[in-house]
């Protein structure tokens, strides 16, 4: 409900505005131009609802400049549609904005009376409108930062941490077909790292200029600086899961400690995830990582085979990461312990 009540306040903040800038007693386009744009950009940021507003303006300027030539119907709905979305291509308009352009120019070829007034009256009313729709979609009632970057974030943390549990429980089993799993899972982690650092990206903005999202900085700026170490991690992991995949197609079997070790990774990615939010689990993930990558190191000094020493190798620097995003998390680096894990 709250984004309809959003949009019926817009369109009544935009007749009133159109009223009192334009001394017209009927601002029609003004309330219409609002909804049409406020119903498309809830939810949206930045760049996208300034290409739907644009569009709706645009649509609304290319009709309103013809309807007094060709008039108002159905035939003169296909000449405007064509006219306003080739000038969207024009000017170099993506998906959004010509699609938008379109609906805005059937809306004043169809509607009764669209004919009549003066037109330029029309386009700033759908200005207006679109300028009202863009200020409550963006400044006053913008997106959470935190909330849809941290949505981004925790796909990334779910499918690490599966993926890690993956290759523990293939390593115990014996199980090429789960490594396999593993694998799948850690070639998305990319994927997963581009969504976080676009949603990053779009909605920096936001958290700095929208005073209702200024308080996300600081959860913004916590992932931020630790999406580095989370980073090395899934790629780590993604080398780890092919690892595990060659040395069970190999015959290898698993000691114990190995599989352990991964486990107790897995068991840091979920608290590293729910460190965000709660920075004394930062001293858990510490102690996991830091736990599985000493455990995995037992096993160096007798690994005469090559592809479990790749194992041990990859476990081990999965803990530093995780260790180092946890630290970037609570901004408290204590990097000698980390440096001397990585020096053992």
């Amino acid at each position: 409900m709250w984004p309809i009540f959003q949009t019926a306040a817009a369109a009544v903040a935009a007749w009133y505005l159109a009223v009192a800038l334009l001394d017209r007693d009927q601002p029609l386009f003004a309330p219409i131009a609002a909804v049409i744009a406020l119903g498309a950009t809830v939810g949206q940021r930045g760049q996208r609802a300034v290409e739907l507003v644009g569009g709706v303006v645009l649509g609304i300027a290319v009709a309103d400049l013809i309807v007094a030539a060709i008039g108002t119907g159905p035939w003169q709905a296909g000449v405007m549609i064509v006219l306003a979305m080739g000038t969207a291509v024009a000017l170099g308009g993506r998906e959004l904005l010509v699609a938008e352009a379109a609906v805005s120019a059937i809306l004043i070829a169809t509607l009764p009376g669209a004919g009549a007034g003066f037109p330029p009256d029309r386009f700033v009313e759908a200005i207006i409108g679109g300028g009202v729709a863009l200020a409550v979609s963006v400044l006053l009632f913008p997106p959470d930062p935190a909330l849809l970057v941290g949505r981004a974030l925790n796909r990334l943390f779910a499918d690490l941490g599966r993926a890690l549990g993956d290759v523990a429980q293939a390593l115990e089993q014996g199980d090429a077909e789960i490594a396999e799993r593993a694998q799948e899972r850690g070639l998305g982690l990319s994927t997963h790292l581009i969504d976080v650092r676009r949603e990053l990206l779009e909605l920096r903005e936001t958290a700095r200029f929208a005073l209702p999202r200024r308080g996300a900085r600081g959860q913004l700026a916590r992932i931020e600086r630790s999406l580095g170490p989370v980073d090395y991690a899934a790629r780590d992991t993604g080398v780890l899961a092919r690892n595990a995949l060659r040395f069970l197609r190999a015959g290898a079997i698993a000691p114990p400690p190995l599989y352990e070790s991964v486990a107790a990774l897995a068991d840091a990615v979920w608290e590293l995830a729910a460190s965000y939010d709660d920075e004394r689990r930062v001293e858990r993930v510490r102690s996991l990582a830091l736990g599985a990558s000493t455990q995995a190191s037992g096993l160096a000094e007798d690994a005469r085979d090559l592809r479990l020493a790749e194992l041990v190798v990859q476990v081990r620097s999965i803990g530093v990461d995780l260790v180092r995003a946890a630290e970037q998390v609570s901004g408290v680096e204590q990097a000698p312990r980390t440096d001397e894990l990585l020096n053992t």
